[in-house]
């Protein structure tokens, strides 16, 4: 015979456990009228319609967990069980394409043909922005030699608070050139970004090169978001490395298209999953997915200049006022890349141009 304690705990587990199932078939539920809502085809009422079914089923369900009486509650259970493996079906039919009517800046991804030391790349973008919704369109050839990659540094751009950013790496070489690479949402034409429709395959995935008067410049003096850019303590042979997965990635890209997701397949973890390969033993952060505290992390790892504060660094690495100052000169495409660097440490200690940043408030 159960004892008195035995016949009190029961009931609380029961309770506990139908509770718990209840909770997660309403976040399941929650997560079906999203995945509806964005990927449904048809008309606006018939999608609302489903969405409002699938909504009643899961709430119905999920108050049938709390009901006592076994065989409603299987009969519900049943029943909404098969509804939602109908919809995972569905949902895994859904397919990446890479032939849409693209946005014009996302509409080519870089493919590179490479002849030993010699690296040539069809599709870089070097547009110019008059605001981020008229700008001439330019997509050039460009030729590197791996031999001359000498730097590799983080742009970070936050543009929706301390915790969120947009983060690319820019490949400098002693020629001058630099080459950005960013992992970006592929807009249709006309369409906006979505951080929430981003979690549900609204969005394929792109992988940009550009020069930095571009993309760079369209982040800190046309959307005016605040811009840092951080020098990296990258090996050569490991920089090199990097370089080339980028090459990789879009390779995979243009052959295999896949989604981009706000939360696993973005444009930090991406390049993580990259480095992660070339440098084993990285561990896994927080500040991975709030790519805005990026840069703490590789200071911690110690991959920025730990002769300096982490505080130094960003206020050096502001560089909003140069950009800006950079428009009004008379060669501002090639003087853009000097000037934002002027005054931000290399991680040998030294300082990238003759003047202190003028911006040390940030």
């Amino acid at each position: 015979m159960p004892s008195p304690i035995t016949r009190w705990w029961r009931p609380v587990l029961r309770w506990t456990g139908r509770s718990i199932g209840a909770f997660l078939m309403i976040l399941a539920t929650l997560w079906g009228v999203l995945a509806l809502w964005y990927q449904l085809p048809g008309p606006s009422a018939v999608v609302v319609a489903v969405m409002t079914a699938w909504g009643l089923l899961g709430l119905g369900a999920a108050s049938g967990m709390m009901q006592v009486p076994i065989v409603r509650r299987r009969s519900v259970m049943v029943t909404w069980l098969l509804a939602l493996v109908a919809l995972m079906i569905w949902w895994q039919s859904i397919p990446p394409r890479g032939d849409r009517d693209w946005a014009p800046d996302v509409s080519r991804l870089p493919q590179a043909v490479i002849d030993g030391d010699q690296v040539t790349i069809d599709n870089v973008r070097n547009f110019d922005w008059q605001t981020p919704e008229r700008y001439t369109e330019r997509w050039e050839t460009r030729t590197y030699r791996l031999s001359e990659l000498v730097s590799t540094d983080l742009i970070v751009s936050y543009w929706m608070g301390p915790a969120i950013a947009h983060t690319l790496v820019s490949f400098g070489f002693r020629d001058g050139q630099q080459l950005v690479f960013s992992v970006e949402i592929r807009r249709q034409r006309g369409e906006s970004f979505s951080a929430v429709g981003a979690f549900f395959k609204q969005f394929e995935m792109a992988l940009i090169a550009a020069d930095e008067h571009d993309i760079v410049r369209t982040r800190s003096n046309v959307r005016d978001e605040d811009v840092y850019l951080y020098r990296v303590a990258l090996p050569e042979d490991d920089a090199r490395a990097l370089f080339l997965a980028y090459l990789d990635q879009a390779r995979a890209l243009r052959d295999t298209p896949a989604f981009y997701n706000t939360l696993t397949s973005n444009c930090t973890t991406l390049v993580f999953d990259m480095v992660k390969r070339i440098i084993p033993g990285l561990p896994v952060d927080y500040r991975l997915l709030l790519s805005g505290y990026l840069p703490g992390y590789l200071h911690d790892l110690g991959a920025l200049d730990t002769s300096r504060t982490l505080i130094e660094l960003k206020s050096r690495g502001h560089i909003n006022s140069r950009a800006q100052a950079a428009d009004k000169g008379e060669h501002a495409d090639s003087a853009f890349s000097d000037m934002i660097r002027a005054g931000i440490p290399a991680p040998d200690g030294h300082l990238m141009g003759d003047n202190a940043p003028d911006d040390q408030g940030h």
